[in-house]
């Protein structure tokens, strides 16, 4: 059933939100990060292979723990932004926006009439048909969001654009495949992908868009909160439990090898 976007909210009241992409496609990995404290979580079905049925689950665990649910659909077309609308999500990421149109269209997508133009459906958001239609509409269209992902130079070049379409809720960096369109490949922080981000973010502070921030190093999150950004995306969770999983053995394994083995003495041998 659709719920206040809490995410949103905090947006609106200059709060400062934190988040994580889910790329492990399990309703318990949503569960966790949502008990950890987390303000919203991104399931990634851009590169990661999730079916719906799992996908609706995993949004059903992000309610049950008062998590703010975004899904970054694989393209811009309307299908899999209403599939995942209409799973409940709270919003939409839609990667590699480079145009305006492409921004007009995830808005459109995103947006029952008069703003857009979202099929009708009377299923789980609306708690199927419990809820009142007409108000339904209205409520979704309040508290829906529509976040493009800035990820290629052409998308830069053309932010004042993009994010002049009204119905923008937030904008996110993609560094990554922002530094290969910039023909850097994986080197996030380099400078040139660093003044792309910068020039996303400024235009978004000037059209009053919240911006989010990846940051990837400790540094970048003192950066970003001196420029005023208040949204932050810290990784995903299948990273951070692979570095969790590799420190948690690595403590071990040193300590196991810096503990001598006891030599058995010769009045425990004989008396063996």
């Amino acid at each position: 059933m659709l719920r206040k976007n809490m995410l949103k909210r905090k947006l609106q009241a200059g709060e400062t939100v934190f988040g994580l992409f889910s790329s492990i496609p399990s309703p318990v990995a949503v569960e966790m990060i949502g008990c950890a404290g987390f303000d919203f979580v991104i399931v990634d079905t851009e590169h990661v292979s999730i079916n719906p049925e799992t996908l609706e689950n995993m949004i059903r665990a992000a309610e049950a723990v008062h998590l703010t649910v975004l899904v970054r659909v694989p393209d811009c077309s309307s299908g899999p932004i209403l599939r995942a609308l209409d799973a409940g999500a709270q919003g939409i990421v839609a990667p590699h926006v480079k145009t305006k149109e492409e921004a007009e269209a995830i808005v459109q997508a995103s947006r029952y009439h008069p703003q857009g133009n979202r099929s009708l459906n009377g299923g789980r958001p609306a708690a199927f048909g419990k809820l009142d239609l007409q108000a339904y509409i209205r409520d979704a269209n309040e508290e829906i969001m529509a976040v493009p992902l800035i990820e290629d130079r052409e998308g830069v070049e053309r932010i004042d654009d993009i994010l002049s379409v009204p119905g923008i809720d937030m904008v996110l960096e993609g560094a990554a495949d922002l530094s290969q369109s910039y023909g850097v490949p994986w080197q996030t922080r380099a400078p040139v992908v660093k003044d792309a981000l910068r020039r996303v973010q400024e235009s978004a502070k000037n059209r009053g868009v919240p911006y989010c921030a990846i940051p990837r190093a400790d540094e970048d999150l003192a950066d970003w909160r001196g420029r005023g950004v208040r949204a932050f995306v810290l990784g995903d969770e299948r990273g951070i439990a692979f570095r969790a999983l590799c420190a948690h053995r690595s403590k071990f394994e040193n300590l196991a090898e810096s503990v001598a083995p006891q030599a058995h003495s010769a009045e425990g041998r004989e008396s063996g």
